[in-house]
């Protein structure tokens, strides 16, 4: 009997967000925001004269097994654009990751460079863009040219569950992904607001956040106690977005009868 020919064993979801790392880092789609990082990486901030800037688009970071996706705005000027990670050395990062050690997603509360010994647990963060733009606000062109990796990105994370989205526009990024994707035809009914989460065609959910700058932070608008409630229940709705998969999957295997039935009723039998 002739076995049916292969390409080789499929590549795992580290080996796929790697090979998108790689795209990521070298991509100069955008020129405004190339000459821009590459400006901030030369003339430095007076406290960091000493670094070597990484000056490059910032890929994703996380546990490849996650499910849940913190998805931001953009690399800050002078901390992932200088560490090349997300939210490492800036003010945000250091508001961020003690929640997340504190929730159990992070092993260390501290962030301090690619080097320091950070790991995610069930979570991956990435952003709406890659590289840093001038006053944070990058331009609907260049969220446009970002787009093909935000969307290759959660393709391949294809365990999450639930998507934390930072601030209004990680949260128009996520719904505009649901819109290319033929999921939804309006954004109307999913009104931005901090704590709010609604449940998605594809059965995620999509849980919004105030953005941890130091605008909101500073001012109090997004408090410790806020943020930090943000992830316990960003982990017990995956926990139970898991849980009812696994029950459904479980009853299809015990009746497959059923599973034959909902078929043929679609099919209109």
């Amino acid at each position: 009997m002739m076995r049916p020919l292969t390409n080789g064993p499929r590549p795992t979801t580290k080996d796929s967000l790697s090979r998108l790392d790689t795209e990521v880092i070298v991509c100069t789609r955008c020129p405004r925001l190339v000459e821009y990082r590459a400006e901030v990486a030369r003339v430095k901030r007076r406290a960091y004269r000493e670094w070597e800037y990484w000056g490059k688009p910032v890929p994703g970071f996380g546990d490849p097994k996650a499910r849940v996706l913190v998805l931001g705005l953009a690399p800050g000027a002078h901390g992932s654009n200088r560490t090349g990670r997300p939210f490492t050395g800036d003010a945000s990062g250091n508001f961020m990751y003690p929640i997340l050690y504190e929730t159990g997603f992070a092993n260390q509360p501290s962030a301090t460079d690619r080097d320091d010994g950070l790991e995610l647990r069930d979570l991956y963060i990435t952003a709406a863009v890659r590289c840093a733009p001038p006053d944070n606000k990058p331009l609907p062109s260049e969220l446009a040219n970002c787009a093909p990796y935000l969307d290759r990105e959660i393709e391949i994370l294809s365990r999450v569950r639930v998507v934390v989205a930072l601030g209004r526009i990680g949260f128009e990024a996520y719904l505009n992904y649901l819109k290319r994707k033929g999921l939804i035809a309006r954004k109307k009914a999913y009104v931005f607001q901090h704590g709010a989460h609604y449940t998605m065609p594809d059965g995620k959910i999509l849980l919004a956040s105030f953005h941890p700058s130091n605008q909101n932070t500073q001012t109090g608008k997004l408090t410790k106690p806020m943020f930090t409630e943000i992830f316990r229940q960003a982990g017990r709705l995956a926990r139970s977005r898991t849980a009812k998969s696994a029950k459904l999957v479980q009853g299809r295997k015990e009746n497959p009868k059923n599973a034959e039935k909902a078929v043929n009723s679609r099919r209109g039998r």
